[in-house]
């Protein structure tokens, strides 16, 4: 059994049902089994015999081993994109909280110092103000 045997019509009726166990195992919607991606599993799927596929139709087993094995390595790095994914926009929605909260600091900041520079500048007016109105001192001479 070779490869070619897989690819070209099938005309056994065992060999079409382990492959279509395949195909709807392989997309995610199996209907006997659990789905889990294992020989055993494919075996229940396509309501056959498990030593029809590890001693019969070993051309299919290693075939859906190869596919599954295909299957795991986008799934765990599909799994890895999202994962990353998700850490980007917890990261991001930390990250725009953060600078919010600086946002707020720089404005209570900048009204402080705006209300210290109008008190500065009261002061200063009223030092002014108030030295411009003592009067000098008078000079008395003592009348003898």
């Amino acid at each position: 059994m070779n490869d070619s045997a897989a690819t070209a019509p099938e005309t056994d009726p065992v060999r079409k049902a382990i492959l279509a166990a395949m195909d709807r195992m392989l997309s995610g919607s199996p209907k006997r089994s659990t789905g889990r991606l294992s020989v055993s599993q494919l075996a229940i799927e396509a309501d056959v015999r498990r030593w029809q596929l590890t001693h019969r139709h070993t051309d299919l087993r290693d075939l859906f081993q190869a596919r599954a094995r295909q299957a795991e390595d986008t799934r765990s790095t599909h799994q890895k994109t999202v994962e990353e994914r998700d850490d980007l926009r917890r990261r991001h929605t930390e990250l725009q909280r953060y600078c919010s909260e600086l946002e707020e600091r720089v404005q209570t900041y900048a009204a402080v110092i705006n209300l210290m520079a109008l008190e500065y500048e009261a002061l200063t007016e009223q030092d002014a103000k108030s030295a411009r109105v003592l009067p000098l001192p008078s000079r008395r001479t003592p009348t003898t």
